[in-house]
């Protein structure tokens, strides 16, 4: 099934009911800028017409709504060295020919100084109609971000996956953290790309649980029939089922600034959704309950707040605990998913936001301190 916008419940189960555990593809945003000034730079339909010529990008690079942001996808892989190799070559095609015609890629959560109301959308029919039914919030829409899919099977256990994981969002954002400035300040969260995007679209953030997939469907379905949904990709959920792909979509992240954070994130996130996938198979979590919403939102909203340097709720114990330690918990919980995947997770001590804030503190401007990061980008994802 390759159609992105299914939005056939039916079908869409059975693509799950056929799908296969812990395939992966990665998705990763970049802002197009100009090399000199580093300014957002309107080119996405340039570089996409360019890489229809080569077969390995025409499949793997795509549009997400801005005309300054372009998306390198690498496909279904079976293990995550494969994602990862993909990836990598993906990534150096694309960098390169960014190159030759003379544009650069960042990787940064927000864009620090760029004005959203210079922004143009993607001139297809597609976009153009998210820009007619969002009006302001599509505009105000220039972030990046890193997606992960993990392949589940079976409709049910989907949709009892991304129930779990709802509350494990705050601790994978806290980790992602890299948009620290907006508008030439520094806004005081972590992650003011979260802020923007989970917060101003419909149909975003954390959702709520839907407990099976018939409940899933019957809430899909009733958008669907009242007309607030087209497609399936206006479902912007932080976690959320891809219809055509039988995957779990983990969406709440930051893109990373250095090829390396991007593929230990990326491995972490796959050791999450494997982790909690085998839980359920195990019975682990058949004596508890997930979170309520309003206890996960606390949580989330401390990682858009401080990201790592703050501390989170352990609601099940009635205490506060450092993000470090939930980090450090985490690991521990997904070692068997990332032995058994054959997954690394090298993070490094501090997460962008942190490096970005130090910097700003020892007196780099916020220019400096993107330009730093845009070197960051080509130096590890273009080579």
């Amino acid at each position: 099934m390759t159609d992105p916008d299914l939005l056939d419940l039916n079908v869409a189960r059975e693509v799950f009911e056929n799908s296969r555990d812990f395939t992966i593809g990665l998705e990763e945003e970049f802002a197009i800028v100009d090399p000199d000034t580093l300014d957002l730079s309107d080119r996405f339909p340039e570089l996409y017409e360019a890489a229809q010529a080569d077969p390995v990008l025409g499949e793997s690079a795509a549009g997400e709504l801005i005309a300054s942001e372009i998306e390198i996808r690498s496909g279904r892989s079976e293990s995550m060295a494969e994602a990862n190799l993909r990836q990598a070559e993906r990534r150096r095609k694309l960098f390169a020919l960014a190159d030759e015609r003379g544009a650069s890629l960042v990787s940064m959560g927000t864009h620090p100084w760029a004005n959203y109301l210079d922004q143009e959308i993607i001139d297809t029919p597609h976009y153009q109609r998210l820009k007619e039914d969002l009006g302001w919030v599509a505009q105000r829409n220039n972030t990046w971000s890193l997606h992960v899919h993990v392949g589940i099977q079976g409709a049910d256990r989907a949709i009892q996956v991304s129930d779990w994981l709802r509350e494990q969002l705050p601790i994978l954002l806290a980790v992602s953290a890299n948009s620290p400035f907006l508008d030439r300040h520094d806004s005081g969260l972590a992650s003011v790309r979260t802020e923007i995007f989970t917060r101003t679209f419909p149909r975003c953030g954390i959702p709520g649980r839907f407990h099976d997939w018939d409940e899933y469907a019957g809430f899909i379905d009733t958008l669907k029939r009242l007309g607030s949904v087209v497609e399936a990709t206006q479902l912007w959920w932080s976690v959320r089922p891809h219809h055509a792909f039988g995957t779990v979509e983990v969406r709440i992240c930051d893109a990373q600034s250095s090829a390396a954070e991007s593929t230990a994130l990326a491995g972490l996130i796959t050791a999450v959704v494997a982790q909690t996938a085998l839980d359920i198979d195990s019975g682990a979590k058949r004596d508890s309950e997930p979170l309520r919403d309003r206890e996960i939102e606390e949580n989330f909203w401390r990682a858009i707040r401080y990201g790592m340097d703050g501390k989170m709720i352990d609601f099940r114990g009635g205490r506060e605990m450092a993000t470090r330690q939930v980090l450090e918990d985490l690991l521990e919980w997904t070692a068997p998913a990332r032995d058994g995947l054959g997954i690394e997770v090298d993070l490094p001590e501090k997460n962008g936001t942190q490096r970005a804030r130090e910097m700003f503190q020892a007196g780099a401007t916020i220019e400096e301190i993107y330009k730093a990061s845009a070197e960051e980008t080509t130096r590890t994802f273009g080579t």
